[in-house]
C-alpha cells in the first residue's frame, strides 16, 4: 500500500478511523484508499464470527483448528510448538480474511483462581515471553498482526473492568512486563492490546506511562495500541493517553468527541493524526481470503497437542499402558473431551476426536481390550452412586484403570474467578473408589487452570497433567499412555498443597475495588522457594519414560555484566525423549530482596537413547538485574551470582559460582538519606565520618566512639533529623560539597 496521504482527509476523516464500523471491523475511507479490516479472537484459533457477534464466545463461528490453548503451550517450553501453532493460526486468519488475530496472551498467573488462567502461559515472565514471540513472529510472518494482551497487570476475571492492580514498579518491571517488553522488542507486534483494569489508579486505556511512556518511548513499539472490546472510558483521554483504536465501534459517538475536543482546544490534532496513520498502517495486513487444509491443520494440532502434558508421577512404571491387556477408561471427559476455555476464545473446531476412540484404536492393534465406564457427568445428569459402582466394578475385573478427571466450563471460563482450586467431590469421590478397587491406577486431568492433587494422589500409581489440548488432543494423549509418544511437558505454574499456601491468597481478588499486589516480586516459584515452602509439584517438574543425565557445567564470564553456561545433556534411558533444560540464577547481591532463584535460560533437547549433546546458553545482562525504583533502571549489582542448572525450581543439578563487576553506582545522597548511607558511601563515607567528627563536640565525640548501640540506633535516621536533633555542627558549604561529590542534587 502507497504511504497514505492524511493530509486530504479531513478531521472527521480521520477520527473515524480510530474506533471500529462494528463490532469487528474498522471502517473504511474508501476515497483515500483506507478498507476496513477484521480484527478477531484468537490465541489458540480463529473465531471468525459471520453471524451474530459477540465478545464472550456464545454465538457461533466459522470452522476453524481448535489448536491447544496457551496453559498447554507453557507447558510444552518449546517455542518452535508456540511457532508452528502460531504459523497455522496465520494461515487460517489469512484464510478467513482475517487482518489481526486478539493474541497471545501473556498475563502472569499469579493465583491459580484467575479464571482466564488457561489463555495465559506460565507464572515466569521469561518463559511467558520466549513462547509469544515465538508466536508473534511466526504468524506476522504469513501475512497477519497478532495483538499481545492484555496490557497489562490483568491477572484475575473478578471486577475486570473496573479493578485496580495496585503494584510496585519494580515488581511491574520484573514479573508483569518483561514479557510484553520481549515480543514488543524482538518480534514487533503489529498491535498490543490494553487491558480492562486500572494500574495503580488509572484505567489501562488512558495510562499515558503504560502505552506511550514505557511501550513506545523505551520499548520502541511502532504499532497500534487497540483497546479490549469496552475498556475505553474516556476516549479523549484515552487518545492523549496513547491508545490509537477503540473497539468495538461506538456508532460514531466517540468520533465526535474527539472531533469536539480539538476544534475546543482540548486535544491536539497532532495526536489525532499520529493515531490514525498506525490504524490506516494497520489495514496494510488485510489479504484476500483464500482456505487452508483442515486435516493438515488437524494432524499438526495432534502433534503439538503431544509436547504439552506433564507425567506428573508415575510409581511401578505404571505407565506407558502397552503391557497391559485389560484396560478401565473411566469419566466423561474420556468420550466428551474438555479441550477449550470458555469464553472469547471459544473456537469452533473443524472436528473433535476423542481419547476413548483413539484408545480403542491403539488397543486393539495390540490385541488389548477396553471397557469404558462413564464415571460421572458435569451436567448433575445421571444417578452418581449407579455410575461410580459401574466404574469400580469395571476397574476390578481391568489390569489398569485409567480415570479421566478435571473441571468443566461451569468451573473455569472468562468473565469469573475460580474459588477453589479442588476437583468436583464427585470425581475426588470416583478417582479414591477405582484406586482401591483397581490392581493400577492412572489419573489423566483436563484442566485450564491448577486443580489440587491432595486427597487422591496417593492413592493412584500415576498421573498425567493434560491441561487443555484442543481438538486433537483425545489421541494425542492417547499415543502418550500407550507410549507411542514420550512426556516431554513440564509445569509452567506450581502444584500447590494448599490454595491458601500460594503467594497472593491474602490479597486476591481484592476488595473495594482494590487489589494489592503485596506479595511482590515474589510470584509462583519465587515465593515457595524462598519462603522453603513445600508444594506438590514445582515449577518445572516432569517425568519422561526415559532418564536424563546433567554434567560439565561450565559458566564462563563474557563481560561485565554477562556470561554464558555450558551444559551436557544425556539419554541415559532406552527411549527417545525430550529434556528441558533449565538454567536459573540466584545471587543476594544488592540492596533489593531477591527470589532464592529466578528462570534466566531455558532449552529443550531432543536425544535418541545414549546420545548425549552440549548446550550453550547465553546469559545476557537482564539475567542477573534487577529494577532499581531509586535510579528508574535495571542494575547489575557486584558481587557473586550462582549459575543453577535446575531438574525444576526446586531441584538443583549442578551449579557454579561467577563474580561480576556489575554496574558501578555511586548511591545518590541528600539531606533526607540516611546516617547510615552517608557512612557507607564509598565516595564520601570517610569525608563525611571526618566532617561529622570535627562539628561534634569531645564529650559527644568521646560517646559515639564508646557506643556502637548508639550509632546502630542513628543508623536509620535521615541526616537532616540527625543534625537537628544532636546540634552537631557540619557547614552548609561542607555538606554541599560532599553532596556534590556523591553525584547527588542537593536536596530541597
Amino acid at each position: 500500500m502507497a504511504r497514505i496521504d492524511l493530509d486530504a482527509l479531513t478531521l472527521e476523516q480521520k477520527a473515524s478511523l480510530l474506533s471500529g464500523r462494528d463490532f469487528w471491523t474498522t471502517k473504511a475511507v474508501e476515497e483515500a484508499g483506507i478498507p476496513s479490516i477484521v480484527l478477531t479472537d484468537g490465541p489458540h484459533g480463529i473465531r471468525r464470527q459471520a453471524g451474530e457477534t459477540d465478545h464472550l464466545g456464545i454465538n457461533d463461528s466459522e470452522p476453524a483448528t481448535c489448536f491447544p490453548p496457551a496453559a498447554a503451550v507453557g507447558s510444552s517450553w518449546d517455542p518452535d510448538v508456540a511457532a508452528r501453532l502460531g504459523a497455522a493460526l496465520g494461515r487460517e486468519a489469512r484464510a478467513l480474511g482475517v487482518a489481526v488475530v486478539l493474541g497471545p496472551g501473556v498475563n502472569i498467573k499469579r493465583s491459580p483462581l484467575c479464571g482466564r488462567n488457561f489463555e495465559y502461559y506460565s507464572e515466569d515472565p521469561l518463559l511467558s515471553g520466549v513462547l509469544a514471540t515465538a508466536h508473534v513472529r511466526a504468524l506476522q510472518a504469513e501475512g497477519p498482526g497478532a495483538s499481545v494482551k492484555h496490557f497489562a497487570a490483568n491477572n484475575q476475571e473478578t471486577e475486570r473492568m473496573r479493578i485496580s492492580a495496585d503494584v510496585d514498579e519494580r515488581t511491574l518491571r520484573e514479573i508483569y512486563l518483561p514479557a510484553f517488553e520481549r515480543v514488543v522488542t524482538q518480534a514487533r507486534p503489529a498491535t498490543v492490546m490494553c487491558s480492562y483494569n486500572r494500574v495503580n489508579g488509572v484505567y489501562a486505556s488512558e495510562h499515558h506511562w503504560l502505552l506511550t511512556e514505557v511501550l513506545r518511548d523505551e520499548w520502541g513499539f511502532t504499532g497500534a495500541v487497540v483497546s479490549d472490546w469496552g475498556a475505553v472510558n474516556d476516549r479523549v483521554a484515552a487518545l492523549a493517553a496513547g491508545l490509537d483504536l477503540e473497539m468495538p465501534g461506538s456508532g460514531g459517538a466517540t468520533d465526535r468527541q474527539i472531533v469536539d475536543a480539538v476544534r475546543e482546544g482540548r486535544l491536539d490534532g497532532a495526536l489525532v493524526d499520529r493515531s490514525a496513520r498506525r490504524v490506516a498502517e494497520l489495514t496494510e495486513r488485510a489479504a484476500p481470503a483464500d482456505g487452508f487444509d483442515a486435516d493438515a491443520h488437524h494432524a499438526l494440532a495432534r502433534e503439538l497437542a503431544a509436547e504439552c502434558p506433564v507425567l506428573l508421577r508415575n510409581e511401578r512404571n505404571t505407565l506407558p499402558l502397552d503391557r497391559f491387556s485389560t484396560i478401565a477408561v473411566i469419566g466423561e471427559f474420556a468420550a466428551a473431551p474438555r479441550y477449550q476455555g470458555g469464553g472469547s476464545s471459544h473456537i469452533n473446531p473443524t472436528r473433535v476426536d476423542t481419547a476413548l476412540d483413539a484408545l480403542r484404536a491403539l488397543a486393539e492393534s495390540r490385541g488389548r481390550t477396553v471397557h469404558y465406564e462413564r464415571g460421572f457427568t458435569t451436567d448433575g445428569s445421571g444417578g452418581a452412586a449407579d455410575l461410580r459402582r459401574s466404574a469400580v466394578d469395571a476397574a476390578a475385573a481391568a489390569e489398569v484403570a485409567v480415570v479421566f478427571a478435571g473441571l468443566g466450563e461451569a468451573q473455569e471460563s472468562e468473565g469469573f474467578d475460580r474459588e477453589t482450586i479442588e476437583l468436583p467431590a464427585e470425581q475426588v469421590e470416583l478417582i479414591r473408589a477405582v484406586a482401591a478397587a483397581a490392581p493400577r491406577t492412572v489419573v489423566v486431568l483436563s484442566n485450564g487452570g491448577v486443580v489440587s492433587l491432595e486427597g487422591w494422589h496417593d492413592e493412584v500409581d500415576a498421573v498425567l497433567e493434560c491441561w487443555l489440548l484442543g481438538q486433537a488432543g483425545g489421541p494425542a494423549v492417547a499415543d502418550l499412555l500407550f507410549g507411542v509418544a514420550n512426556p516431554s511437558g513440564r509445569l509452567a505454574e506450581s502444584i500447590p498443597l494448599r490454595l491458601r499456601d500460594t503467594p497472593a491468597h491474602l490479597n486476591f481478588p481484592g476488595e473495594q475495588g482494590h487489589v494489592r499486589y503485596g506479595e511482590g516480586v515474589m510470584v509462583g516459584y519465587r515465593y515457595y522457594e524462598t519462603v522453603e515452602r513445600p508444594v506438590r509439584y514445582p515449577f518445572g517438574h516432569g517425568l519422561s519414560y526415559t532418564t536424563f543425565a546433567t554434567r560439565d557445567l561450565e559458566v564462563t564470564v563474557t563481560g561485565d555484566d554477562t556470561a554464558v553456561a555450558e551444559v551436557t545433556v544425556a539419554n541415559t534411558g532406552r527411549r527417545a525423549g525430550k529434556h528441558v533444560v533449565q538454567v536459573y540464577v540466584a545471587t543476594a547481591a544488592g540492596p533489593v530482596r531477591r527470589p532464592a532463584r529466578e528462570l534466566r535460560a531455558f532449552a529443550k533437547v531432543a536425544l535418541e537413547p545414549g546420545e548425549s549433546r552440549t548446550v550453550e546458553m547465553p546469559l545476557d545482562r537482564r539475567a542477573f538485574a534487577y529494577y532499581d525504583i531509586e535510579l528508574g533502571r535495571w542494575v547489575v549489582a557486584p558481587g557473586e551470582y550462582r549459575i543453577q542448572v535446575g531438574q525444576d525450581a526446586s531441584h538443583v543439578a549442578a551449579e557454579a559460582t561467577v563474580t561480576l563487576t556489575g554496574d558501578a553506582v555511586a548511591q545518590v545522597l541528600s539531606l533526607d538519606s540516611t546516617v547510615g548511607e552517608w557512612f557507607s558511601h564509598p565516595v564520601v563515607g570517610l569525608a563525611f565520618l571526618e566532617s561529622l567528627t570535627a562539628g561534634m563536640g569531645e564529650e559527644q565525640a568521646r560517646q559515639a566512639e564508646q557506643s556502637e548501640d548508639l550509632l546502630t540506633m542513628v543508623a536509620s535516621m535521615p541526616l537532616r533529623q540527625f543534625l537537628s536533633f544532636t546540634g552537631v555542627d557540619i557547614p552548609a558549604e561542607r555538606l554541599e560539597q560532599l553532596m556534590e561529590l556523591s553525584g547527588s542534587p542537593r536536596s530541597e
